[in-house]
């Protein structure tokens, strides 16, 4: 069972990126939605749920999250879309 996540949320369709990591995927994915923390994904409007990535080991996802922070925009477009082609918000699925 998954310990941790690493995700990406946006606006829409190429929209802006934001790379986040979590213990609790559904609680954070909420707040994106709901704007309920005051930063970057709330100022921009970054609800939607568009890839995520389980870990074992949240040292692990926290790794991954930084390393992919640190990607070009087109690399992290690529992954959404090797994943998820049609950007569809991922939310919904997570239930």
């Amino acid at each position: 069972m998954p310990y941790a996540y690493v995700y990406i949320v946006t606006n829409r369709r190429y929209g802006t990126l934001y790379v986040g990591v979590t213990n609790n995927l559904i609680r954070r994915a909420d707040e994106h939605r709901r704007g309920a923390i005051a930063g970057f994904s709330k100022e921009h409007r970054l609800h939607r749920l568009v890839w995520y990535e389980p870990h074992e080991w949240i040292v692990a996802a926290i790794e991954r999250e930084k390393r992919i922070k640190r990607w070009h925009r087109d690399w992290k477009i690529n992954l959404i879309q090797s994943f998820n082609p049609g950007w569809a918000d991922l939310y919904p699925l997570l239930f």
